[in-house]
């Protein structure tokens, strides 16, 4: 048995209180390949703590078995301050409450001091390369202090993913269909992870601007590579994704254990366990640009009347949903009616129905970039 579990204290925020992190480490520490795969940094999304628990039954029966190959990095629960934060019964785990923003924007940039570390290192030997840039990542996370609990449960977990092989963020949305976030270096070759999770849609940013958890760990090797003269091979040596498992409510073992099988295929693929996975499920969607997905938003407040479901195609200018504004004296100036912008895929939706203006009410998955699409490309 290879497993280890190791209990991480963060800095307490109060007298008498202090919350920890659980990491799982199976295999040779040092082996490559190299996993990281963490759940819930938002911590009201559910499903992804559920698929962590099954995924780490399966690690613990084929570590029993002498079948871990690589080395693989579970935190079940990414997130202990957010599970923290209730209000009237209600859990707020995507936006830190003493003012820290949202648990999974504005992590640190690792790349402006990379180019300096290595100067005069690197040749035309990628793989020398690659360890020579992971070390110098190593060390730019280990030399950053955490000044408060959140800024060290960050620069935990960011010392756990950032010489990771493969990195893997695993979240859920509001209402929504099983999708998966990486960048363009990464595709065709993510077309394996896309295909084993079913996403019904995947969606290619090389930057979506918001310094998301994921793209901490894969743009300093995209900008290092744009940067480096030619003939100094850096490739893009972290696959880091984030996968969205459905929406909230989609929590429950008959949902979240294939789930996790379907992870544990993916890692026997990519060389981390031994065994066979059997053949590549059919994908079912090709990679878009994330700048071609709309944001539809409601420029009103009121009741969401859904006239499309989830996974219906739709053509620009369909009506997708209707805003009711229940204090209207008729029917006919009670409604607004919401077009989509784009042909496409529904995706998401709101599983709350009152909104307020700017709210989004669908995201519709297309395939030509979008004008209103531009720059930040996250929601907060």
């Amino acid at each position: 048995m290879t497993k280890t579990t190791n209990r991480i204290a963060l800095l307490s925020p109060s007298p008498g209180t202090q919350r920890h992190l659980l990491v799982h480490r199976y295999g040779r520490p040092g082996a490559r390949p190299k996993a990281y795969l963490q759940a819930s940094i938002h911590a009201d999304e559910t499903p992804a703590m559920l698929v962590a628990h099954h995924l780490m039954h399966l690690l613990d029966e084929a570590d029993a078995k002498g079948a871990i190959t690589g080395e693989i990095l579970l935190v079940p629960v990414a997130n202990p301050i957010g599970l923290s934060q209730t209000l009237n019964d209600h859990l707020l785990g995507r936006h830190e409450a003493s003012g820290g923003g949202n648990f999974n924007r504005s992590w640190p940039d690792l790349y402006p001091t990379l180019p300096d570390r290595i100067a005069g290192k690197l040749g035309p030997d990628a793989a020398r390369n690659v360890e020579l840039v992971r070390a110098a990542l190593r060390e730019i996370v280990a030399e950053l202090t955490p000044s408060s609990e959140f800024s060290s449960l960050r620069l935990a977990l960011a010392s756990f993913a950032v010489d990771a092989d493969i990195v893997l963020d695993m979240h859920c949305d509001d209402e929504a269909l099983m999708h998966l976030y990486s960048i363009p270096q990464h595709w065709p070759s993510a077309s394996d992870l896309s295909a084993e999770i079913g996403s019904r849609a995947t969606l290619l940013s090389e930057d979506s601007g918001g310094n998301a958890f994921d793209e901490t760990f894969s743009n300093p090797w995209i900008r290092l590579a744009a940067a480096v003269p030619a003939g100094i091979p850096i490739p893009p040596a972290c696959l880091s994704g984030t996968i969205e498992y459905r929406g909230q409510a989609d929590t429950g073992d008959e949902i979240n254990r294939p789930d996790a099988e379907a992870l544990f295929r993916f890692l026997q693929r990519r060389g981390l366990i031994a065994g066979d996975p059997g053949p590549l499920p059919r994908p079912l969607c090709e990679a878009t640009r994330l700048d071609a997905t709309e944001v539809l938003r409601t420029p009103v407040a009121g009741i969401v009347c859904y006239r499309k479901a989830l996974g219906d195609r739709v053509a620009k200018g369909e009506v997708i949903a209707e805003i009711l504004d229940p204090l209207a004296q008729g029917p006919s100036p009670a409604r607004l009616a919401l077009e989509a912008g784009t042909d496409g895929l529904i995706l998401t939706r709101r599983q709350h129905k009152m909104v307020r203006p700017g709210d989004c009410v669908a995201k519709i998955v297309g395939t030509e970039p979008l004008a209103s699409r531009r720059g930040y490309l996250l929601q907060d």
